[in-house]
């Protein structure tokens, strides 16, 4: 598939399918490690894409489908699942959002669902989405969005934008840009150290979401790639405890990055 290797095997396996301008100016896919490198900050990962929108448009098409055939009566499965999953975000709003925004419990919703349609396609085989698309003609192909920065990152700025205009938006330009300069020491003279730690601790918000997640998805993702290397009988002595203890990781991450995100968006909220 990309050598005959282990480690070309296992770079192969966390390469994505990128697509941007080449080298000598042309636009398309790139097909070797050095080409990725050379179409730089605005290359675009397709795989990670395409899958976050895939999943996005599952967990919209599912909950629409739930709410469509929502009875009184006694609820089909599909309705006890997301009754289970609306309630158990619904609780954890309440208890960690102390501000007046109907926009949280939907945004909790999202992130905790989508996340974890994503951390869940860890456990399709590592092999099977690549080889098919290695047989359709992609070198490279990845299905994990959170085992990508880019994808962590990208929801973890959304989150961030939301912070930074509700912090304004409740507090004002100028509550906000006081909070940041006479916290934690309320005397002029220590603004610029209160500047340089708020600064450092607003940004770390969303790097501290986006890292956290990526690193135990990728983490995970290595590991499996690991275990397909191993001889058959091997593989399916470690890789079933290995899925099954993901059971407990893929929801556990994404319930993770919703609660942050609830703390961080009660905290724009706070005005003193």
């Amino acid at each position: 598939m990309a050598g005959g290797s282990s480690t070309d095997y296992i770079k192969h396996h966390l390469t994505n399918l990128v697509y941007g301008e080449k080298a000598d100016g042309t636009w398309g896919f790139a097909t070797t490690a050095e080409e990725i490198g050379e179409m730089g900050f605005w290359a675009i990962h397709v795989d990670s894409l395409g899958w976050s929108f895939a999943m996005g448009a599952l967990f919209l098409l599912v909950f629409t489908r739930a709410a469509k055939r929502a009875t009184a009566g006694v609820p089909s499965g599909l309705q006890n699942v997301v009754e289970v999953v609306v309630e158990f975000v619904d609780k954890t709003v309440k208890e960690g959002f102390h501000g007046r925004n109907p926009l949280i419990g939907p945004l909790a919703l999202t992130i905790f669902v989508w996340v974890f349609l994503m951390n869940s396609l860890k456990w399709v085989p590592v092999d099977v989405i690549p080889g098919i698309a290695h047989a359709l003609g992609a070198p490279y192909f990845k299905i994990v969005p959170t085992a990508d920065p880019n994808g962590t990152f990208g929801i973890s700025l959304g989150v961030f934008i939301l912070i930074i205009f509700y912090s304004i938006k409740v507090k004002g330009v100028g509550g906000f840009a006081k909070e940041l300069s006479l916290t934690p020491f309320n005397h002029w003279a220590l603004i610029p150290f209160n500047l340089f730690l708020e600064i450092i601790g607003l940004v770390a918000k969303p790097m501290s979401l986006a890292l956290r997640l990526f690193g135990n998805m990728y983490a995970g993702e290595v590991v499996f790639i690991l275990i397909a290397l191993l001889p058959f009988y091997l593989q399916w002595t470690l890789n079933v405890p290995w899925a099954i203890f993901h059971i407990l990781v893929i929801p556990l991450q994404a319930f993770i990055f919703m609660v942050l995100t609830i703390v961080y968006m009660s905290q724009a909220h706070e005005d003193h």
